[in-house]
Parts: C-alpha cells; structure tokens; sequence
C-alpha cells in the first residue's frame, strides 16, 4: 500500500484522548504504512476567526504533495457505515497513491482546501470535541482494517 498520512491542525491536548488515539496509531502500524503530522494551530483572539482559518488553511496545504489524493473530514462530507469505510480503503489501497486525510482546526477549514479535498467524509452530523475527531477518525481506520482483514476487532 501506498503512504497513508493523517494531517491534523493541532494534537489532542488532553493526555488520556492523546494516549487513546496513539494506540489507534500503533494499532494501524500493523496494517498500514501510516504517519501522522500536524500543523500549528493558529492563536484565536476575538474577531479574527476567518484569519484563523486562512492561515491555517494555508499551512495545510502547504504540507499537501500535488501526487497525493486527498480526504478531508467536513461535517458536509459523505456519511458512510464501517463496511463502506472499508471498501474505500481498499480502494485507496489499489490505487497505490499517496494518501492524506485531513483534520482542520476547531473553527473548519479554508474554502481552497475544501477545494483540494478529492473526497469529503463526514464521521457525523453531530459536532464533536475537536481534540476527539483524530481518535475517532483513527478508530475507524483501525475498524476498518479490521473488516479487511477478518480480525475480531469489528463485531
């Protein structure tokens, strides 16, 4: 399989989140050829919240190679089961591309990283703590590789 990367604005601050969404990580090293790196989150003061996104949106795709293929979490995106989630890591897995999937910052992302998204996932229509989106995005790479596989782990 080819590179698989998480590009995060920020990693969770909260140790226990943290240690939780490192055991995903560990988990995935088995199964995939995945890395993990984040860019800094740009300091929030009252009224500049496009700014915020700007230049956070600007250090991301800064950090995105033209080869890759590009999966960006948007609570716009496509909701998908498990099984479906499965069926396009596969995909990715054939494709041999290089692979980033994205997690912007608490306040969303650039509109010209939206843009650069080949594919939108959305985990859910609720709205989750920003720290959590990572472990639960890496959970459910984990989950499934566990489907492809045939590993216990999915019931």
């Amino acid at each position: 399989m080819a590179a698989m990367r998480l590009l995060t604005v920020g990693k969770p601050r909260n140790v226990h989140i943290g240690a939780l969404a490192h055991e995903y990580y560990q988990r995935l090293g088995r199964g995939f050829n995945l890395t993990w790196d984040a860019v800094s989150e740009e300091p929030l003061s009252k009224g500049n919240g496009q700014h915020v996104i700007e230049k956070e949106g600007q250090r991301l795709l800064a950090r995105i190679g033209r080869d890759e293929w590009v999966v960006l979490l948007d609570v716009e995106g496509e909701l998908v089961s498990s099984s479906v989630l499965a069926q396009h890591v596969e995909r990715w897995r054939q494709r041999g591309t290089p692979l980033v999937i994205i997690i912007g910052g608490p306040l969303g992302v650039d509109s010209r990283v939206r843009e650069r998204a080949d594919w939108r996932w959305s985990l859910s229509p609720l709205t989750f703590p920003h720290e959590v989106v990572p472990l639960l995005v890496l959970e459910q790479l984990y989950r499934a590789w566990s489907i492809l596989e045939h590993h216990p782990y999915h019931k």
